[in-house]
């Protein structure tokens, strides 16, 4: 298309155009979270690094802050594709479903640690926990339980739903002690695993709850 003297590039090659320059900057701001954390990173580091002008940024985020929030969208959808792909069959008991879920949550936390640590943080930080609706990991939860119900193995007077965000609120608030501990806490699997055997097994002694003590190991 040819506008007086000037020749138009065509919409779509003007779109891809667009989309790359904001994908470089969204990953040459990873980068330099990862390498001096999100503090010291400024919009004018990251634009040196993704080689655009200062204004270029503006075109497509507004805020420093709105590329936590691109993090946080990509994340959820990583996280939700990796935690289905890591199920296995839907004919495995909810015990062994809800396992494999805790222990996917861990090794996605930990193949990208220190991004995470870094990310994470911020995200708390600029407060859109308070502002997001349950995520995914939730509902995947939920889903497990509401399946195991169907198979006679979930109590029928538990709340999926309810029951879901339990262990979705305790999986985020272990992760976030994780990212501020030292290594002398357990790894984020052992954590993960020990939460789910609370939710599972209860809080409550055998004798309270009417059933037969474990009989005493012998030796």
């Amino acid at each position: 298309m040819i506008v007086g003297d000037h020749q138009m590039a065509p919409a779509g090659r003007r779109e891809r155009s667009k989309q790359r320059i904001h994908d470089r900057l969204y990953t040459c701001a990873l980068e330099l979270f990862g390498e001096q954390g999100y503090e010291r990173t400024t919009i004018d580091h990251i634009t040196e690094r993704a080689d655009v002008a200062r204004g270029t940024f503006f075109n497509h985020f507004q805020r420093k802050e709105d590329l936590v929030t691109t993090w946080a969208e990509h994340r959820r959808a990583k996280l939700k594709a990796f935690v289905e792909n890591s199920l296995g069959h839907e004919s495995d008991d909810t015990t062994v479903q809800l396992e494999r879920c805790m222990a996917a949550l861990a090794e996605f936390n930990t193949a990208e640690e220190d991004l995470t640590r870094v990310m994470l943080t911020a995200w708390v930080k600029s407060g859109q926990p308070l502002l997001e609706e349950p995520d995914d990991a939730g509902h995947v939860f939920s889903n497990i339980i509401s399946m195991g119900q169907s198979r006679g193995e979930v109590a029928l007077d538990i709340d999926p739903g309810m029951a879901g965000n339990l262990l979705r609120d305790a999986y985020l608030g272990i992760l976030y002690r994780w990212t501020r501990s030292d290594d002398r806490r357990p790894p984020l699997q052992v954590e993960l695993r020990a939460v789910l055997r609370i939710a599972l097994t209860g809080l409550l002694s055998y004798a309270q709850r009417g059933w037969a003590s474990p009989a005493p190991a012998e030796g």
